[in-house]
């Protein structure tokens, strides 16, 4: 079965065309499937969640490089804000220089 809509494309007319569209969508979906699968078919799937392996030590510094990197390029918009960010550099210039990083994850 067809359900064919026109509408015009006024603006006042949007709350119209929305209520028929949904309104036809609703009948085509009562007439074409029973009411168990339409039930079904309204909650997806979540998706399977993707475990990564642990990064290396050597990777972890690179990153903890890169955030260095990254800090340095920033413009401080005042005092307070290049203070702050001075703390960050210093704590990841001593992050980078320790044996044994921390974990990221």
């Amino acid at each position: 079965m067809y359900v064919y809509v026109f509408a015009k494309t006024y603006k006042r007319d949007q709350d119209k065309k929305n209520a028929e569209t949904a309104a036809a969508a609703a009948a085509a979906a009562a007439l074409s499937a029973p009411p168990a699968a339409v039930a079904k078919h309204a909650e997806p799937a979540p998706p399977p969640k993707r475990v990564l392996p642990p990064l290396s030590e050597d990777e972890q510094r690179k990153v903890y490089k890169w955030m260095l990197e990254e800090k340095r390029k920033s413009k401080p918009r005042d005092a307070a804000e290049k203070s702050k960010i001075n703390e960050e550099k210093a704590l990841l210039k001593e992050i980078i220089r320790a044996e044994s990083l921390p974990r990221l994850w």
